[in-house]
């Protein structure tokens, strides 16, 4: 998001202006900045700051799969100083391998990570969606593979069972 200033330059001479030492410049230089600089400085510092309060959520949530820091786009405000705007963390996304546990819980330090700013982006809530959902793909493999395993081991003990039936029968033959 771009804040930019909308209304018109007032005549000159009539614009208020107060002098501030510009912080791009390392000489004695002084700005001048208008009402109208002021206030969308100040717009931009506090964009600055949700934008980064917003970002460092996402990568205090999402410790370990978050793949380097934020990366931020900027705009430089009429003081010279350069503000961000807006940002973005990379998370690792990906299934575990052959672990649905193991990608049960990285869907849902996904979801944490994607939900964790105060106020979540369009964006964030389409990645804690994707999220939820494979976790939900995840839940579905854990169900699936006990109920093999249950199926596996009840067939197991069966096949068990009846090899001790005949077994029996067998010496209950041969000893009469």
């Amino acid at each position: 998001m771009h804040i930019h200033a909308t209304t018109a330059s007032p005549p000159l001479g009539t614009t208020p202006t107060i002098r501030v030492n510009s912080i791009a410049n390392n000489n004695d230089e002084t700005v001048e900045l208008s009402e109208q600089d002021l206030q969308q400085i100040q717009e931009l510092k506090s964009r600055d700051q949700l934008v980064r309060a917003h970002e460092s959520a996402h990568i205090a949530a999402g410790s370990g799969i978050t793949r380097g820091g934020a990366n931020f786009s900027f705009q430089r405000g009429p003081d010279g100083v350069q503000y961000a705007i807006g940002g973005e963390v990379k998370i690792d996304a990906s299934k575990v391998a052959g672990d649905p546990e193991a990608t049960l819980q990285k869907a849902e330090q996904i979801q944490a990570a994607a939900l964790a700013p105060t106020q979540p982006s369009t964006q964030d809530r389409n990645v804690a969606a994707k999220a939820a959902q494979m976790a939900v793909e995840a839940r579905a493999e854990i169900n699936q593979q006990a109920t093999s395993t249950e199926t596996s081991q009840t067939t197991i003990i069966s096949f068990v069972e009846k090899e001790a039936e005949e077994l029996t029968g067998n010496l209950l033959d041969l000893t009469t």
